[in-house]
């Protein structure tokens, strides 16, 4: 059959790049980058380039954040702490500080430098900053994101949450269709009352017409699986007491998919799921919502630790893995870096309370998960600083700006800004079908 081809911008090769170069010691932004070459990506006779979540190695893309001076007119959105005041020197919600060398455009800060240079941040609001992430995924080898979509954020109350994340879709949409990488929407039900995830469904007709989302030559990277556009819903089963019920997203599945099946959806689900124990509901109906789906995918962030990894998901993936392959559900485990809240909190215990012990931690997890069966992952998260999960390129902790009575937490000076993002390529690699990898962390 005739095969569609585009042209699509990429790196020809990738320089590694670290903080200690410009910008990271707290230097105004760098010249723009030379344009990258031109090369081309042979999309399937569809001219669907994903038409599958197996063999992927994907990450979730908050892309909450916002700076004062962008077009959102948020302010210092998500980097700000409302418990302490705003964003300022003693105050943040951030954990990780980004590596800001590459960014051709950045919004200086309240923080600044040792050397008493302003320190910059970014925006996702702006188009550029999405692009180099998205150059970024494609540098190192990470197949594409799913776009996180607060419902609490976007309901006809928030016009300004709603046109935020309208935005920075649409610069995700055009920079996974320029460096040919999955994307996917993924509905965060965190906060969440029945009338918020019934609005669900009126938000994901709106965005289908809006960006034309399941057009192959407007969006040919969206994510397929099942033959079926892809969408996710992320927060049923829980229990810690919130508004909705399973029932209520049962029934917004029930809409969304409707009498021809016409999508796919995958659930994000507590981590003991399958067992209804421990962060889950007690209830069968749990069961009952994800035989009606396609892909479960169990939040493991907090679940364990690199000490104790063996023994919790060693409980648990095999039989997770042998459930849905009884049942004909896709299984997606979740692999994360570390985790640190101690700003967000206010809490210093919780700087690094689950700590990245330079990769070994995130490598367990991906050797894990391929080892047990497991034919993709979901990684959290590509920017989310906030909790300390962040794999794109973060200041080291030789680079950090100064934060009053309180600190960031920095990437290992011995290594360099990029190398979550490296490591995660590496994992892409092994469930793309390389078989040189193993339980062994590999060398860069």
């Amino acid at each position: 059959m005739r095969k569609i081809t585009r042209l699509l911008a990429l790196s020809a090769c990738l320089a590694i790049i670290s903080c200690s170069k410009k910008g990271g010691g707290g230097n105004n932004p760098p010249d723009p980058p030379d344009p990258p070459p031109v090369t081309e990506v042979v999309y399937d006779e569809t001219g669907c380039l994903y038409t599958s979540y197996n063999k992927l190695v994907m990450a979730g893309y908050q892309g909450w954040f916002a700076a004062q001076g962008d077009a959102s007119e948020r302010g210092w959105y998500h980097y700000q702490n409302g418990n302490c005041g705003g964003f300022m020197p003693g105050c943040s919600a951030v954990d990780f500080w980004p590596d800001m060398t590459e960014y051709t455009k950045s919004y200086k800060s309240p923080f600044k430098f040792p050397n008493g240079n302003d320190a910059y941040l970014y925006s996702p609001y702006d188009e550029e900053t999405v692009d180099l992430h998205f150059k970024w995924m494609k540098d190192y080898g990470i197949d594409g994101v799913f776009m996180q979509r607060f419902v609490g954020e976007i309901k006809p109350t928030n016009a300004k949450g709603k046109r935020h994340f309208n935005k920075v879709l649409e610069n995700a949409l055009k920079a996974a269709k320029k460096y040919g990488r999955a994307i996917c929407v993924m509905y965060d039900l965190s906060g969440c009352s029945p009338a918020d995830v019934a609005y669900l469904e009126q938000d994901w007709n709106e965005l289908q017409s809006l960006f034309n989302l399941f057009s192959n030559t407007a969006n040919p990277t969206y994510l397929r699986h099942n033959k079926k556009p892809l969408v996710v819903i992320w927060g049923v089963g829980f229990n810690d007491n919130r508004q909705y019920t399973t029932a209520d997203v049962d029934k917004v599945v029930d809409k969304i998919k409707g009498p021809t099946k016409k999508v796919s959806v995958m659930l994000g689900v507590p981590y003991f799921w399958r067992t209804l124990k421990n962060d889950t509901e007690a209830s069968p109906a749990l069961h009952t919502l994800i035989k009606k789906c396609d892909i479960v995918m169990p939040w493991a962030v907090g679940r364990y630790g690199n000490d104790n990894y063996n023994n919790v998901a060693g409980g648990e993936l095999a039989g997770d893995i042998q459930w849905c392959t009884t049942n004909s559900i896709t299984y997606v485990p979740l692999v994360f870096p570390g985790f640190s809240w101690g700003n967000l909190r206010m809490d210093a215990a919780q700087y690094n309370s689950i700590p990245r012990f330079k990769g070994d931690f995130l490598w367990k997890q991906v050797a894990g998960a391929k080892i047990s069966g497991a034919q993709s992952l979901y990684v959290a998260m590509f920017d989310e600083i906030d909790e300390g999960t962040a794999i794109f390129k973060c200041a080291r902790e030789a680079d950090l700006p100064l934060h009053g009575s309180r600190k960031f937490i920095g990437i290992d000076n011995d290594l360099a800004s990029d190398y979550y993002l490296w490591l995660t390529g590496q994992a892409g690699k092994w469930f793309h079908g390389d078989n040189g990898f193993s339980a062994t962390k590999p060398v860069r």
